[in-house]
């Protein structure tokens, strides 16, 4: 019989740490979460008022959050995953489930089990699940579909599921499910930034409506000419910097397997590039977002620039 999740504890509180945390908290489950900008002086306030808003107490140290813990979501960034998982390692006890939920390459992920797995000698060791998240999780919260892998992965999909989450069991092999992750993300994430390229030098010409008609006649189906411009691009706008950390994951990956990640590095430059183009014209994605607004935004600050250089 599936043992109940009491007590949850979630390292990493950004956007899908805020939306978990919330979302457990309401029905009941005990929920601590810890986030290195919690010791930020610049962060710690805002921090702690989203705790207060989530429902959720903040832990003032890695340590105290997992303890007593039955299951671990770590939620951060791909370059702090693995740092994460060493540092979580020796605190972590028997039966602990840590669930690595983080957009890296399988190797990561492998070398994070291995962290977790191989301690010192105890009676009983803590359980580590790779997730790979298959969608965006603001839109569907707790339910976002996630494929799990690792030894536990079946007794795990199954606890996931008991608190609302859509967890699927792929495979006992760890990397398999971030294999599919990190395959999928040169698509979806490629996608984005060749409707970043596109559509902002169409705007520039004067040729978007042609531009979009034209796809919108060749793929009917996918909403061209509606609402999936406005959703790739935002997509960049709003997690870019993140987006191309994780395409450099991807780059590992497809290296591992001597392919040259020729796409992956070119995605994850036009993801990073439209962020720093937002930071230096201090830019922030309007509300509700549009593509146009903001390509004619960056085109004007880039004009007026010009002209003080002139």
């Amino acid at each position: 019989m599936t043992q109940p999740i009491q007590r949850i504890a979630i390292i990493g509180f950004g956007e899908v740490g805020g939306i978990f945390g919330n979302d457990f908290a309401k029905q009941g489950i005990r929920v601590s979460v810890f986030d290195i900008l919690l010791h930020s002086r610049k962060h710690q306030q805002p921090m702690l008022r989203k705790a207060l808003t989530c429902g959720v107490p903040a832990a003032n140290s890695l340590k105290d959050c997992l303890s007593h813990a039955e299951l671990v979501i770590s939620a951060v960034t791909p370059t702090s995953a693995l740092d994460v998982v060493k540092q979580a390692a020796p605190i972590l006890g028997p039966g602990q489930i840590f669930l690595d939920i983080n957009s890296v390459s399988p190797e990561t992920k492998r070398k994070a089990a291995s962290h977790i797995e191989s301690g010192k000698a105890r009676k009983g060791k803590p359980h580590f699940v790779e997730a790979a998240v298959m969608a965006a999780v603001p839109g569907q919260r707790l339910k976002v579909p996630m494929l799990l892998g690792g030894a536990y992965a079946v007794e795990a999909s199954a606890q996931l599921q008991s608190v609302g989450m859509n967890a699927t069991a792929l495979s006992d092999q760890i990397g398999i499910a971030s294999a599919v992750k990190m395959c999928r993300s040169v698509m979806v994430k490629g996608l984005e930034a060749l409707a970043v390229e596109c559509l902002f030098a169409a705007r520039q010409y004067g040729a978007e409506d042609s531009v979009l008609q034209s796809l919108a006649a060749t793929y009917p189906s996918l909403g061209w000419n509606d609402h999936l411009p406005d959703y790739l691009i935002s997509r960049v706008a709003s997690h870019g910097l993140r987006r191309a950390a994780e395409m450099r994951e991807v780059a590992q990956a497809l290296r591992s397997v001597g392919m040259k990640p020729t796409m992956a590095m070119a995605i994850a430059e036009r993801q990073e590039r439209l962020i720093r183009e937002m930071h230096d014209r201090d830019l922030e994605p309007n509300t509700p977002f549009s593509w146009r607004s903001l390509a004619d935004a960056i085109l004007r600050e880039r004009a007026r620039r010009s002209k003080k250089t002139t």
